[in-house]
């Protein structure tokens, strides 16, 4: 069985750095299962999301994730350390060997 990658994310909205993160997963671990643990309609800070968790989450399967996990709505509507904090216990929940997660920078 291959390796489980878990990718923390909000994809709000999915653009070309998520692809490319995850192109780039790919490229690394062929075999990989690719989980993102993802934001449901409410995002940190308790914003909405753009677009509804389902058409966020068909966007990302659809462009190489093969599965996306809900984080549950405590979380993932809290402030970015709480948001980290749940990710990565869900990742170790579900067995992940790795950790993979984007950052913004100016």
């Amino acid at each position: 069985m291959g390796k489980i990658v878990a990718v923390i994310c909000e994809y709000n909205p999915f653009h070309n750095g998520h692809k490319y993160q995850i192109d780039k997963i790919r490229e690394k671990i062929p075999d990989a299962t690719i989980v993102c643990i993802m934001s449901g309609n409410a995002t940190q800070r308790g914003e909405f999301a753009l677009l509804d968790k389902y058409t966020r989450a068909k966007v990302a399967v659809l462009n190489g994730a093969n599965v996306v996990l809900e984080m549950p709505f405590p979380f993932s509507a809290s402030n970015a350390e709480i948001f980290a904090f749940a990710g990565v216990e869900i990742a170790s929940k579900i067995g992940a060997d790795y950790l993979c997660f984007g950052i913004e920078s100016k």
